[in-house]
């Protein structure tokens, strides 16, 4: 699909080019014949107003930059006499070109075989035609017509190959997303796979009679723990895909986001205090910032339930809220826990992706974190996790409000 896509969007490209180009070589030969023609006319009329100065016996002759005869004839198109400074009568066709002169519809024109552009004007017994030779500018746009082939063809393979690589470069993030939502179904289908198949398990075995009442608490219990998990996931799958349709956006206010970090951590001394975690806060006052109270309150959710997952017993768990400068703010929660590798930091943001793969079902399905991102991203933020002597830490950079 990607492969079709890709060849779609050259021959689209090239198509485009090809009649770009096209229309400008066409417009280049046009304008400048045009050109061309527009000034031998003028130049043929400049001779044709100008009086003759008799150089030669029977002749005439203007000073022209251009080639020219003058041919005199009768009313029906006798030849009288004939001037100029290229005299065209010994050509055996000299006739057969007056007459064609003589009989054209106009009263100028060009007669392409011989090379000629002509020009009649009425005498008192007869007319005079100014014949110039165009075979210069023929062969001028001869040239050119071949140059603009040879520079359209070579421009065409050229861009060609400059096409291709614009698609590959175009197609990169469609491969990309096409990529993430392929490996996103695979794995949402196989956390799918294992709580269903407990549930299956569990409720087959409640249908059996010998069942006593403590085993059908057993399994009931077994059921629900998996059904409140697989709630867990699918809510989380549905926040991301709200994230990627642009529908978690809501309009936002200016927040208090010193309260706000506060009001969020305070449920949760309860669950660090079970988990003999000691909970630090460091909480700057009066940080105001424009955005949603809701996905920022969760963004601080996500943050504070991953340190109380991965932190070591008896260890300490640090927030933080300062501003960096006049416009910025950072937050950050740190823990002590395993370090997570420089790959990991990576690829830690990544949907369903889990530094510790032994952590499968402690309720986490890794779509916490890339929740997080997705908010961060919509408030235009930016997030990155650090870790290192066994302190792991992530951070996130919001713009502040500097008038409250």
């Amino acid at each position: 699909m990607l492969k079709q896509l890709r060849i779609k969007f050259v021959c689209i490209t090239m198509l485009i080019i090809t009649v770009m180009i096209g229309i400008i070589m066409g417009l280049v030969i046009h304008f400048t014949a045009e050109n061309m023609e527009t000034q031998s006319v003028q130049l043929m009329r400049t001779v044709a107003l100008s009086p003759p100065q008799p150089d030669i016996p029977g002749g005439f002759t203007v000073q022209s930059p251009i080639s020219y005869c003058t041919v005199y004839t009768g009313r029906y198109g006798e030849v009288i006499r004939v001037g100029g400074n290229y005299d065209i009568s010994e050509n055996e066709s000299f006739g057969q070109i007056v007459l064609t002169a003589f009989a054209s519809e106009d009263d100028s024109g060009t007669i392409k075989e011989h090379g000629l552009r002509f020009m009649r004007m009425p005498q008192p017994n007869g007319f005079a035609f100014i014949f110039a030779d165009i075979s210069f500018e023929q062969s001028m746009m001869s040239n050119l017509v071949r140059n603009c082939i040879l520079i359209g063809l070579a421009s065409l393979v050229a861009l060609f190959f400059v096409s291709v690589l614009l698609a590959r470069w175009a197609i990169k993030p469609v491969e990309q997303a096409w990529k993430q939502q392929r490996q996103f179904v695979s794995d949402a289908s196989h956390e799918l796979k294992t709580p269903l198949t407990v549930i299956s398990t569990n409720a087959e075995l409640l249908q059996s009679e010998s069942d006593s009442k403590a085993d059908v608490s057993r399994l009931s219990q077994n059921i629900q723990t998996m059904t409140r998990q697989m709630r867990s996931l699918v809510e989380g799958m549905l926040d991301l895909a709200r994230i990627d349709n642009g529908t978690v956006r809501t309009t936002f206010t200016s927040i208090d986001m010193s309260e706000l970090v506060r009001d969020t951590v305070l449920p949760f001394e309860a669950v660090f205090f079970e988990r003999q975690l000691l909970l630090d806060c460091q909480i700057e006052d009066g940080i105001f910032l424009t955005g949603s109270r809701q996905h920022l309150a969760r963004l601080v959710e996500i943050f504070l339930d991953n340190a109380q997952k991965y932190s070591y017993p008896d260890t300490q768990v640090t927030v933080s809220l300062k501003r960096t400068g006049r416009a910025q703010c950072l937050l950050s929660v740190s823990n002590y826990g395993d370090e997570i590798g420089t790959e990991d930091l990576k690829n830690i943001f990544k949907r369903f992706y889990r530094a510790d793969k032994a952590r499968t079902r402690d309720g986490s399905y890794g779509l916490g974190l890339s929740i997080a991102e997705g908010i961060v991203n919509d408030h235009r933020g930016e997030i990155w996790a650090e870790s290192a002597d066994g302190v792991n830490t992530f951070f996130v950079k919001l713009a502040v409000n500097t008038h409250n």
